[in-house]
């Protein structure tokens, strides 16, 4: 089969209001993984998914689909069409999908969103903390208080909150995956704040995994480069926005469903039983992260 060619910059540029909408992009961000064929490894499984409704969210909840399991997807009351379209592509491949709207940054919604996703499933096998703010500035005075808080609160806390609620009902065997970020490993000049919530992410990973070592529950993460999702063109000037990943060793940015796979992987016993704590970069060819 040959080799998918992958939208590259520079792109038209365009930006969009907070929170972002995959359906507004141009060109849409690529999550269907039309190449890739489910063999069953998340047979019979839950997971839950912040940030499910678009970008990686999205394409994570369509490959755990196709490999069999339930999905619970979290996000916010904006983006109800883009959960809505994820729903469908769920459901094509023949799985259950609820959506549960809210607000991770609030710990009591956190509660609520477990308690509902285990009313429907009476079962929570893998929780991806997914869900993100990110907004650029030039300098460190640019950065208020309030926004300071508000991506503290959604990167960091949130997964917190979720990973808390989650492990009163996750037994033996089953995983929590955390999406961080290459600005986590190296930092970023222009995302001073959502850079160090990254970072934290990556210790969060480690020491949970280390936690929860004894309850045979794995904790790893994926730490993408520049990917082609909303969060662009909602946190930097539109003609940045065009040419995002261009600097990049491919040339472009990842798609959605380029780091998907990666989310397959740590969910599966039969991949990666043996690994717990890890961080997984998706960088399109980088090689001196970390």
């Amino acid at each position: 089969m040959a080799t998918k060619t992958r939208p590259t910059p520079p792109f038209e540029p365009q930006a969009q209001q907070k929170p972002g909408l995959d359906s507004k992009m141009k060109p849409k961000p690529e999550y269907e993984a039309k190449g890739y064929h489910g063999s069953g490894k998340l047979s019979g499984k839950a997971a839950l998914i912040s940030g499910g409704d678009s970008g990686i969210g999205r394409a994570v909840a369509v490959l755990y689909a196709r490999e069999g399991a339930d999905v619970g997807i979290i996000y916010l009351p904006a983006e109800q069409s883009d959960a809505e379209t994820t729903k469908k592509a769920v459901e094509k491949e023949g799985r259950k999908a609820l959506l549960i709207p809210g607000d991770v940054t609030d710990s009591k919604f956190c509660d609520h969103a477990v308690e509902t996703f285990m009313k429907e499933f009476a079962k929570l096998d893998i929780l991806v903390n997914n869900a993100a703010y990110q907004q650029t500035h030039e300098t460190i005075d640019e950065i208020t208080d309030e926004e300071w808080e508000t991506t503290f609160r959604t990167n960091i806390f949130g997964y917190f909150y979720l990973a808390r609620a989650a492990l009163a009902h996750m037994k033996e065997g089953s995983c929590i995956i955390n999406t961080g970020s290459i600005t986590g490993l190296e930092g970023s000049k222009n995302l001073l704040d959502y850079a160090s919530t990254k970072g934290a992410i990556h210790a969060f990973t480690k020491s949970l995994a280390q936690n929860l070592t004894e309850r045979k529950i794995r904790v790893n993460c994926v730490a993408p480069g520049p990917i082609w999702t909303p969060l662009q063109p909602v946190s930097k000037p539109a003609e940045k926005t065009a040419e995002h990943g261009q600097k990049s060793p491919m040339g472009r940015p990842g798609q959605p469903d380029e780091v998907s796979p990666a989310f397959v992987f740590f969910a599966s016993d039969v991949d990666s039983a043996y690994i717990s704590g890890e961080v997984l970069g998706i960088l399109g060819g980088q090689t001196k992260a970390g």
